[in-house]
């Protein structure tokens, strides 16, 4: 029995990074990063926790002011926000990230409590921006960010 394991572990495996298999590899290990922006602290540390425990890099902020800053300094593959917060709303905080940044419009996720507030209903369907309503499954929030990150850059 021992002469078999033997066999198979001296199985030669390829080390070169070209190989496709590397190449697959790669791929997986590449951490894409989010920002979150939320005034909840409580909620924005657990949905932290949660998209790090999913491979996503996070980076918080918890308003737009201290987001933008962030945006400007950095690019993220999404941006999970809420819209209802002091200093900068939602809705705000993407107007002046969009100005900053004008391939980022697709990049985000809303976060509301308050879809049905005419202001905000407006914002998003004239966006047509993705958005999801609190409170929501937490797997929501994940197969959403996988949307945006799957999506096709647009030309």
């Amino acid at each position: 029995m021992a002469p078999a394991l033997l066999k198979k572990a001296s199985t030669p495996m390829s080390l070169d990074p070209l190989t496709p298999k590397a190449n697959r590899s790669a791929r997986r290990l590449e951490l894409k990063a989010i920002l979150l922006v939320d005034d909840d602290k409580q909620l924005a540390s657990a949905l932290q926790w949660i998209l790090a425990d999913e491979n996503f890099l996070v980076h918080g902020a918890h308003n737009g002011e201290e987001a933008l800053l962030k945006v400007r300094a950095l690019e993220y593959d999404v941006i999970v926000c809420d819209l209802m917060m002091p200093r900068l709303r939602g809705d705000d905080f993407f107007y002046q990230a969009v100005a900053v940044r004008a391939d980022i419009d697709r990049r985000f996720v809303f976060m509301t409590g308050f879809a049905a507030d005419p202001s905000i209903q407006q914002f998003l369907t004239s966006y047509d921006v993705e958005y999801l309503v609190k409170p929501f499954p937490i797997q929501r929030l994940i197969r959403r960010v996988h949307e945006v990150i799957d999506r096709p850059a647009v030309q």
